[in-house]
């Protein structure tokens, strides 16, 4: 390991310290306690005195799950409510699957409002009987219809809203947030704070209607932020609680205490990924001579447009309802077929792997740096996105379901790493194809939107994890000189975060 190398890993575990120390420390003075409310899992957050509040029932969005949505419970049980997060049906680890038509009202919405009751009652015995409801995306619809069939609700929180069920007067004391980059979703907070602030044109900011009568209605933009980062956001959390303590008439003497943990999970995620760099240094040298097709852009360029265009028109009448997972089986499919289309235009190219490269594989050394770097993803990377940003761990059938998932990614990523490494390899090919890889799925959803709509919440994953585990493989073929390294752990990596993520459906 290099002098520059050693300080970058000290550097590194300094930072995973300190950042995993802030962490720990935003939850002092609160208890958190784990449920299991008819079979959902929840956890509650109280703070530390006892005190008897009002409680805030917090609901996830689609493929999320109740650790996304921590910074709300943290920051309000230290502002002295009773908060309470849990994982809605086939999500996280709620073992039951969601049922029911997800685009139907009477399908998948019926179920879910379901769990929000079930929830909403144990949550009233945390506090002083009084509650209030937040949903983030898919749950901002969720936890509006359940707050209009329950008048007792004092408010809610709609975070990156789209519902059609808003309406003049209900749900009670509606605060509307959306991120500064989610512009489809900006204009309807202000159409359903229109339905008050008329015959005024609505504006962000400005609080129109009556807390007392329950007609009171905002929208607050969070500045710099997208449908993810909307909810770590600080001016996502002051005005939660602002409106928490209007609605509730609380009255404050000092100033709101926030959970800014957005920049500390981070920083946590950067330290490890960082320190991936000079840990790449200590594995075993595989391949003297680099190995990859090494091709040039003139002659990578077919390798990478042929099954951008291919897969998804050869997939667009193909039945996708294999897997218990909401669109986790066109994943699968989308991946294996475009791997598959690359293996053969490299093969029919004549840059397939040798039989040096083939045995180098079957080495020991190969396995041996095939296992740290898998092992470095499990340590580095599942562990701390479990703890702080959403459920990470695979439980039940998500196992099996990771398996057939990687039936899918592993002939991608072996195809997609042969073909950008090598000697002479085009500068910037591992990135193209990576678009081309994104830009094959809105293909897909271009030409079946109501199939293939929730592959769109799958860009937000798959591009970070491109570039995490693009620099895991870059590092690690620097030093090994095998490519296919990188390919297995990238594989393995995909088909985890995709298996335990996206929501498990019935029937």
């Amino acid at each position: 390991m290099t002098p520059i190398k050693a300080i970058v890993a000290v550097l590194s575990a300094a930072l995973i310290t300190l950042a995993l120390w802030q962490l720990k420390a935003a939850e002092q003075g609160i208890t958190v306690t784990a449920l299991t409310i008819d079979g959902i899992p929840a956890t509650a957050f109280q703070p530390a005195g006892g005190a008897r509040a009002p409680a805030v029932v917090i609901a996830h969005g689609f493929a999320g799950s109740q650790q996304l949505m921590r910074s709300f419970a943290v920051a309000f049980a230290r502002n002295g409510y009773a908060a309470i997060t849990f994982d809605f049906a086939g999500h996280g680890r709620n073992p039951a699957a969601m049922s029911g038509d997800v685009n139907l009202i009477e399908g998948a919405t019926r179920r879910l409002l379901e769990d929000v009751t079930r929830v909403a009652a144990r949550a009233r015995t945390l506090g002083d009987g009084r509650i209030a409801v937040l949903g983030h995306s898919m749950a901002s619809d969720i936890v509006i219809r359940f707050a209009e069939s329950d008048p007792s609700v004092m408010a809610t929180i709609a975070v990156s809203m789209f519902s059609p069920a808003v309406t003049a007067s209900s749900p009670r004391n509606l605060l509307v947030i959306a991120g500064d980059w989610e512009g489809t979703l900006k204009a309807e907070a202000l159409r359903s704070v229109g339905l008050v602030s008329a015959p005024r044109p609505p504006r962000e900011g400005v609080t129109y209607g009556d807390f007392a009568a329950g007609t009171a209605r905002r929208a607050a933009f969070s500045p710099h932020t997208e449908h993810v980062t909307v909810l770590f956001s600080e001016t996502t959390m002051r005005e939660s609680l602002s409106w928490l303590d209007e609605s509730f008439g609380i009255a404050r003497p000092t100033a709101a205490e926030i959970d800014a943990r957005g920049p500390w999970i981070a920083a946590l995620l950067a330290g490890v990924v960082m320190l991936g760099w000079p840990l790449s240094s200590l594995l075993p040298r595989i391949e003297p001579v680099p190995a990859g097709a090494g091709l040039a852009w003139r002659r990578i360029w077919p390798g990478m447009v042929i099954p951008a265009i291919a897969t998804p028109l050869l997939l667009r009448a193909v039945p996708t309802h294999f897997l218990p997972m909401l669109v986790g089986d066109y994943l699968a499919l989308h991946f294996l077929v475009y791997g598959l289309i690359t293996c053969a235009w490299l093969l029919w190219r004549g840059n397939w792997p040798t039989g040096a490269s083939a045995r180098a594989i079957a080495s020991a050394r190969f396995l041996v740096s095939l296992l740290a770097v898998v092992g470095f993803g499990f340590a580095g990377l599942v562990w701390p996105l479990d703890s702080f940003v959403t459920s990470f761990v695979a439980v039940g059938i998500r196992p099996v379901l990771v398996a057939v998932l990687l039936a899918g990614t592993l002939p991608y990523f072996l195809a997609d790493e042969w073909l950008t490494r090598g000697q002479g390899a085009a500068p910037g090919a591992y990135a193209a194809t990576k678009i081309a890889f994104v830009m094959s799925l809105a293909i897909a959803v271009a030409l079946d939107p109501e199939r293939l709509f929730f592959v769109i919440v799958i860009v937000p994953v798959i591009i970070p994890f491109f570039i995490v585990y693009g620099l895991i493989s870059r590092w690690s073929y620097a030093s090994t000189g095998q490519p296919l390294v990188g390919a297995m752990a990238s594989a393995l990596a995909f088909a985890w975060a995709i298996g335990v993520t996206f929501p498990l459906v019935a029937g």
